[in-house]
């Protein structure tokens, strides 16, 4: 997965959007609108990362984002459930060191499947760097999406990284609009999120856009 502009990666919460209220058809509509936001935007990847779903639930969200994002140079990944992802036509699966391991995942998709893992270290993400189109790398900065003492990677551990191996590598983990030029310039290739793109008073379309800004005027300085 090459990539000359900086990839940005939409990751999903239900229950940041909607809360435990509602049931499963409040969370799946609005789970639908923000896959047209983010299609609209221009994202590269939505990561489906919604594990608790049962698996019917799950491939009913899969299979709406898949047709909103059909047409559109966007690609849809599944988190962890490689089966799902293969069923609806998914576009790839981002994989935790838990779930199949990349090679293994690679025998049984097409060519052009994306295939990301989830690294938390630089050994990780060496061994793994191999087998996949790209890497999230995270945690990288305090997030509420992660408890008080969680070990962080910081820009420090992300730029050697970058450093260690070729594959595109993304930043998860309180990422956000201020922190994306330590992104850029820790030599990430873009940068993946749920609160980066539920900013309030922000378009979607605007967090997109200067994300990329941002990426593009730290390049242009190196």
């Amino acid at each position: 997965m090459r990539s000359e502009r900086p990839i940005v990666c939409l990751v999903t919460d239900r229950r940041r959007l909607v809360g435990d209220d509602g049931g499963f058809h409040v969370a799946r509509a609005a789970l639908a609108r923000l896959a047209r936001d983010a299609v609209s935007a221009g994202v590269d990847l939505i990561q489906v990362r919604e594990r608790d779903l049962d698996t019917a639930q799950l491939v009913d969200v899969v299979a709406d984002f898949v047709e909103i994002a059909r047409g559109s140079p966007v690609r849809i990944i599944v988190n962890d459930r490689l089966d799902v992802a293969l069923a609806c036509g998914a576009g790839g699966v981002q994989l935790r060191s838990d779930s199949v391991p990349p090679a293994a995942a690679r025998s049984v998709t097409p060519p052009v499947f994306l295939i990301g893992r989830s690294v938390h270290h630089v050994d990780e993400a060496v061994e793994e760097a191999p087998a996949v189109d790209y890497l999230i790398a995270g945690t990288v900065f305090p997030t509420m999406s992660k408890p008080p003492g969680h070990a962080l990677l910081g820009a420090g551990g992300l730029a050697r990284m970058a450093q260690a191996v070729r594959v595109p590598i993304l930043a998860i983990g309180g990422v956000t609009l201020e922190r994306v030029p330590q992104i850029a310039a820790a030599g990430a290739s873009g940068v993946a999120g749920i609160g980066l793109f539920l900013r309030s008073g922000s378009t979607m379309i605007d967090v997109v856009a200067n994300v990329r800004r941002q990426f593009d005027r730290v390049r242009a300085a190196s």
